[in-house]
């Protein structure tokens, strides 16, 4: 595994990760969310993702037992959650938000059920436009201060909420956020790549990428058809199905057959080549796989091995073949 600094903070993560989106639960029961995180941390991985909402709590509490149960070292390890859309089908005005209220009570039901003392990761998960910035980041920054948490961060913020969130932590003497946690691969870019650019080189900001397979579409597994077992099959993701019947996703499904062509050409699989091109980008603190089967795990791990052959040159062919 190789070892990457969160943005200019001196915590170092594994360059690859693993998170519970969508599969624990719902695909991934505790044997086999036990087998999957031993295997990772067996290959160098050293961070967890999880959040409230994922399976309305269920993600963290199996994770939480599987972790248990393996009985890691806890210093070898990080773990995250994060806070914003509760994890309820339908949540009161207090169980929702970033409100002082929601981030700490959130925290408090995420240290329970994931059964750790501290989360080492803690995400706003997205902005809340009903919630001052700065109650927030008073929030996050008192409970760095009571020790039940390490780091702080965003995901799927603009970046002018996190610039503002930057300058009140300056101007008030609180911890500012260290890390976002966006979306990032072949598909979705200009976020990383362009909205950010100055997070990195004024904040020095990392991130923990999702989605570098854009929700299995990258894996090629959709060329023929959607697999009984997909999770574009599952109650409640219909919305990552029906992009699929759009003119883009048809696009895109033309593009990863061209993306296949060049993945046989290098001796490996699309989904270890759309994942190494992630690891190119130096802003890449991480990149969170997500897997309900052993064996795509193990698959997409391998990436890393395979980074070496992605080559400027290479580089290029991926890129004008996504976009084509």
């Amino acid at each position: 595994m190789e070892y990457r600094r969160l943005g200019n903070f001196g915590l170092k993560l594994g360059v690859l990760s693993f998170g519970s989106w969508v599969t624990f639960k719902n695909q991934v029961d505790l044997k086999l969310a036990a087998q999957c995180l031993k295997l990772a941390y067996d290959a160098g991985v050293n961070f967890f993702d999880n959040a409230e909402t994922y399976a309305n709590g269920h993600s963290e509490r199996i994770m939480g037992q599987a972790l248990k149960n393996l009985g890691f070292d806890r210093d070898s390890y990080c773990v995250s959650s994060k806070a914003f859309f509760g994890c309820r089908d339908h949540p009161r005005p207090t169980q929702r938000g970033l409100s002082r209220k929601h981030v700490t009570e959130a925290c408090h039901q995420a240290l329970a059920r994931l059964q750790v003392d501290y989360l080492d990761l803690y995400f706003c998960h997205r902005p809340d436009t009903e919630t001052p910035v700065e109650e927030t980041v008073h929030a996050m920054h008192d409970l760095i201060q009571q020790g039940k948490v390490l780091y702080w961060g965003t995901s799927e913020w603009p970046a002018e909420a996190i610039v503002a969130a930057h300058q009140i932590a300056r101007e008030r003497n609180l911890i500012p956020p260290s890390m976002e946690q966006p979306q990032y691969n072949l598909f979705t870019r200009a976020r990383v790549e362009q909205e950010y650019a100055r997070l990195y080189l004024d904040y020095g900001m990392g991130t923990t990428i999702w989605s570098p397979l854009a929700s299995g579409v990258l894996s090629g597994k959709y060329a023929n058809g959607i697999p009984q077992d997909s999770r574009l099959n599952l109650p409640g993701y219909e919305w990552l199905r029906d992009r699929l019947h759009t003119d883009e996703g048809r696009r895109r499904l033309g593009a990863v057959e061209n993306l296949a062509v060049i993945a046989r050409e290098l001796g490996m699989s699309v989904s270890q080549l759309a994942i190494a091109w992630c690891l190119k980008n130096p802003n890449v603190s991480t990149v969170i796989l997500g897997a309900s089967r052993l064996e795509q795990l193990r698959e997409d791990l391998g990436a890393l091995a395979q980074a070496s052959k992605l080559q400027p040159d290479v580089v290029a062919r991926i890129e004008a073949a996504a976009s084509a």
